[in-house]
């Protein structure tokens, strides 16, 4: 499969918002730049007329230049290699790619080798996660990562101690990318599925559901969640912007859950739910 990369140019003030924009036309790759941001999209789900729609919908509030081009999968490492710089996250969490050098200082140390999926800890969202799962006691427990792109959530989940970790991903190459990152941090007991919602249904309860997806998938796959939840159990969402928190709380309340904090970063919000 290969990708279509879209390089927008635009003012930072307005790029949280089109990185949102451009996830609901199915782009799940995206990488800053000096001048804006890249987004990337498998080749067959690109639609040039809904992107110009979208981004002409913006035209009156800020000047948006791009440029697409065509990248083959296997050129995908090139790519974020020119960009991908180590994080650094709540003090304690080094992400970085394997050709980074491990910093002295870092309490958990995760290794993040990307091939297109979605999760290094650049995008708030990501970092936004982290930080609440450091705030949740993870030792002996079992855990679920919806959505779990590159794996990274999980590996931290692994890292705070958890013993069983189930990791869902719906597209193929996102499940092996999220395989050899889980490998290559010696969490390889992690169980990567390939599917939806539906691969958890009857499952064994979890102590802890992370959900870093998008607003839309959230609300709709939440009864699932709180299905295989166990009691007192923690969900942590993210994925949605501070004005959809609202809509979130309230079908956490629908399904009997308690709304506990959260967390802010460019207008992208993390949320803690109690069972």
């Amino acid at each position: 499969m290969d990708f279509i990369e879209v390089t927008l140019t635009v003012n930072t003030d307005f790029a949280d918002i089109l990185t949102a924009e451009l996830g609901e036309l199915g782009f799940d790759a995206f990488v800053e730049t000096e001048n804006g941001f890249s987004a990337y999209i498998e080749e067959d789900k690109y639609n040039q007329q809904d992107l110009e729609e979208t981004l002409s919908r913006y035209a009156d509030f800020v000047e948006v230049t791009y440029a697409v081009q065509k990248i083959e999968r296997q050129n995908w490492n090139e790519e974020w290699e020119r960009n991908f710089e180590p994080l650094f996250i709540g003090g304690e969490v080094s992400v970085r790619a394997s050709f980074h050098e491990k910093p002295a200082a870092a309490k958990y140390d995760i290794v993040i080798n990307p091939k297109m999926s979605f999760g290094t800890g650049h995008h708030e969202t990501t970092t936004l996660m982290i930080e609440n799962q450091l705030t949740l006691d993870h030792q002996g427990k079992r855990v679920l990562d919806m959505g779990c792109g590159t794996g990274i959530l999980a590996i931290m989940a692994g890292e705070l101690g958890a013993t069983e970790i189930v990791a869902v991903e719906i597209e193929d190459w996102t499940v092996e990318n999220a395989r050899e990152n889980a490998e290559l941090n010696n969490y390889a007991s992690i169980d990567v599925r390939l599917g939806g919602a539906e691969t958890i249904e009857g499952e064994k309860p979890f102590d802890i559901i992370l959900a870093n997806i998008n607003r839309n998938v959230l609300l709709e796959d939440m009864p699932a969640y709180k299905a295989v939840l166990k009691p007192e159990g923690w969900l942590l969402l993210s994925g949605f912007y501070t004005e959809d928190l609202p809509m979130l709380q309230e079908r956490a309340q629908e399904l009997g859950l308690t709304y506990l904090s959260h967390r802010v970063k460019n207008n992208w919000v993390s949320a803690l739910f109690k069972a």
